[in-house]
């Protein structure tokens, strides 16, 4: 307990030393890259790089050949669903963010993360947000006030259709400038029949077609031209389940594809870069023209574009 009051006082004192950078939401940020007026952020809960890969995925793979990618990211050590998410939408690992548990908890008042999630620095400065999250215990990223539109369940999970029918409603009716869907069966399917199973390579070629149905929804709404689409996930596994430290477990795949992104490029060309999922809020904040916080451990992926 003792150890957790010292790092949320910690946490405390940098965002009020660091947060007036980013308190001025009257000015109208100044994007990098013009093109890119909305970011989506895909998430598919479980997804091992190399099952991605060797499955039927022609969404997926598209995606890649024509943007920018790596199968060589990395998640967080621990290698479980809520804290690695939670890395990834605040650009810090689990010990400064807070979320250390993966479940529902009967908590008396909603808990959400010691230091703002990639959401709230969107929405302070003027972006639109949304979620559509398949797990109930995402309601950690429904801090109010900071999501313009929100879906998801109250406990429990919804299936994969659920989700992208969700997000295809939020999409072509208020095209959220900052969109994060979130896909759960992967994950789920290897918890009852095993990662690389039979059963979880057929879910991973049911998501990519609606990844498809995704896309074309974007198309429709005119914004799929102006978003840059960052698709990864929290972790991979093996047998029945994930685990700390273990590389089957934490390497991801790392696909960005936009305006400005280069084209069929794999980061693994650039031997001294590696990619961790707490960039994926770094890239956000940075392609959004927003100030990365001094207390990040995420970085922009800036050779993912062709300029900056």
């Amino acid at each position: 307990m003792k150890s957790r009051v010292l790092r949320l006082a910690a946490v405390l004192w940098v965002l009020a030393v660091t947060g007036a950078r980013g308190a001025d939401s009257s000015a109208t940020p100044s994007r990098p890259i013009p093109a890119i007026e909305h970011v989506c952020i895909i998430s598919i809960d479980g997804l091992r790089p190399d099952r991605a890969l060797w499955a039927n995925t022609p969404n997926l793979h598209r995606l890649a050949k024509e943007g920018t990618y790596t199968f060589w990211a990395k998640t967080t050590a621990v290698s479980i669903t809520l804290p690695s998410h939670v890395s990834m939408l605040t650009g810090v690992r689990p010990g400064k963010h807070g979320i250390e548990w993966n479940r529902e908890l009967p908590f008396s008042e909603p808990v959400y993360p010691f230091v703002p999630t990639v959401f709230e620095l969107a929405r302070k400065a003027g972006y639109t947000t949304a979620v559509v999250a398949g797990k109930g215990k995402f309601s950690v990223f429904a801090k109010p006030g900071m999501l313009t539109w929100s879906a998801m369940p109250a406990t429990g999970s919804w299936t994969n259709d659920r989700v992208l029918s969700e997000a295809v409603r939020i999409v072509q009716e208020d095209k959220p400038q900052l969109l994060f869907v979130h896909f759960p069966e992967t994950d789920a399917i290897g918890h009852a029949k095993g990662w690389g199973s039979p059963e979880q390579l057929a879910a991973i070629e049911h998501v990519d077609v609606l990844l498809g149905q995704l896309f074309s929804a974007m198309e429709k709404a005119d914004v799929r031209r102006s978003t840059l689409i960052i698709l990864s996930a929290d972790h991979g596994g093996a047998g029945l389940t994930h685990g700390a430290d273990d590389p089957r477990s934490r390497y991801i795949p790392w696909i960005a594809n936009g305006p400005g992104v280069k084209v069929d490029f794999d980061l693994t060309q650039l031997a001294q870069l590696e990619v961790a999922t707490e960039d994926t809020t770094a890239t956000t904040l940075f392609v959004l023209g927003l100030p990365i916080p001094a207390y990040s451990d995420g970085k922009p992926v800036l050779d993912a574009f062709t300029r900056p």
